[in-house]
């Protein structure tokens, strides 16, 4: 029998040592935030050799608490509400409760400065709740101390971009709140500036910082699902393609990048953290690969139907997948199949990759699966959380 599967992906940043070099990328592959001084520093948080990796718990009774993948600490922050779906951008978690959605900060962040990394270290906090109603589709922004992140609650049809400034100075503070009166949408970050696209056909609109619309700066996107920054730039999925907004400090530039066949679409994208490529299910046995660097789809049929897909992006261009059945699946870009585990994956759970491992939550095992997906997705570890892993979700990248 299968399994019924409901699983969240988030992305991972590339793990690497101090201001070690990273590849090579050009100005315009890299985040352009305005807020460079300090290279992502705060007031109390120290700056280290590598990422801070942690797994963020939060129990069916609202219990929250984070474990130190490095030192194996545990601490508990508080309550929020009952968790409904977890999201993370690498440094916080945002979840969905009936108050809307509660932010936590995980406590440890990266900064990416093009062609190296900076590592911070904080105090992990329960930081307050964006209030809203139904589900609340999340898309991060490159960096955790500027810009904004893009929420669309699909109960209320509300858009809203929270101040990453203020929030990374522990208040929530929301740029601009809309109400669009769309049953779905995204709200993509883009620099400084704000992406909103809604299924009501009015395409995209760009707002600035101030909430204010950036008048002749939209773009036609028909029937728009699923967004995700990438190292390039950000994507926002429409019915012919994606679009791909990017901005060096000055005026939103888009670009279609049109799909190369009528295959199904892109709805959801997931990859590791500020990565170039970015990965979605199309249709129940094949998976989009969209090369934001190339401005190229890439599409591949796999032996399996398939609930979740994310981009490594690494080097072997490993691509980790969960199964209809529940199974951890590797593949390459081209679909042929690396390694699998055994069926883990249940109502609930979250997948994330970063530059070594994959996390995988269970609820039902009570558990949090490490995976070596570089190793035929074997199994390393499974990591008991503070909390009952009920939502969870890797932080820290």
């Amino acid at each position: 029998m299968k399994r019924r599967l409901t699983l969240v992906a988030a992305a991972a940043t590339l793990a690497l040592a101090g201001c070690a070099s990273a590849p090579p990328s050009s100005p315009s592959d890299s985040p352009s935030p305005t807020a460079s001084a300090g290279h992502g520093a705060r007031e109390g948080a120290q700056e280290v050799a590598e990422p801070q990796s942690a797994l963020l718990s939060v129990s069916a009774d609202g219990e929250v608490g984070v474990l130190d993948l490095l030192s194996g600490e545990e601490q508990t922050l508080g309550t929020i509400g009952s968790p409904q779906a977890i999201a993370s951008d690498g440094r916080y978690g945002f979840v969905t409760t009936d108050a809307g959605l509660e932010v936590v900060d995980g406590g440890a962040w990266s900064w990416d400065h093009g062609d190296h990394f900076h590592f911070y270290r904080g105090e992990p906090a329960v930081e307050g709740v964006v209030e809203g109603s139904g589900p609340a589709v999340v898309t991060g922004a490159p960096l955790s101390t500027s810009g904004s992140t893009g929420i669309f609650f699909e109960g209320s049809g509300e858009a809203v971009a929270l101040d990453m400034e203020a929030l990374d100075a522990g208040e929530i503070v929301e740029r601009f709140r809309l109400d669009t009166g769309a049953d779905s949408g995204v709200v993509a970050p883009a620099g400084e500036y704000t992406v909103v696209a809604t299924d009501d056909g009015s395409g995209t609109a760009v707002y600035d910082a101030g909430g204010e619309v950036v008048e002749g700066a939209g773009e036609e996107c028909a029937d728009p699902s699923g967004a995700v920054a990438t190292r390039v730039g950000t994507v926002i999925g429409c019915a012919d393609g994606a679009l791909l907004a990017t901005t060096d400090a000055g005026p939103v530039e888009f670009e279609r990048i049109p799909y190369p066949s009528d295959e199904p679409r892109a709805e959801a994208f997931a990859g590791r953290k500020n990565r170039p490529t970015v990965a979605a299910l199309s249709g129940e046995q094949a998976f989009w690969l969209l090369d934001t660097r190339e401005r190229s789809w890439t599409r591949a049929e796999v032996d399996r139907p398939l609930a979740q897909v994310v981009a490594a992006d690494d080097a072997d261009r490993n691509v980790v997948a969960v199964d209809a059945d529940g199974r951890v699946v590797v593949f390459g870009p081209d679909g042929a199949e690396r390694g699998a585990t055994d069926p883990i994956a249940g109502e609930g759970s979250t997948l994330v990759v970063d530059a070594q491992r994959a996390y995988l939550s269970s609820p039902e095992a009570g558990v949090v699966y490490e995976i070596d997906y570089a190793d035929g997705a074997r199994v390393a570890r499974e990591l008991a959380t503070p909390t009952a892993p009920d939502a969870a979700i890797e932080v820290g990248r």
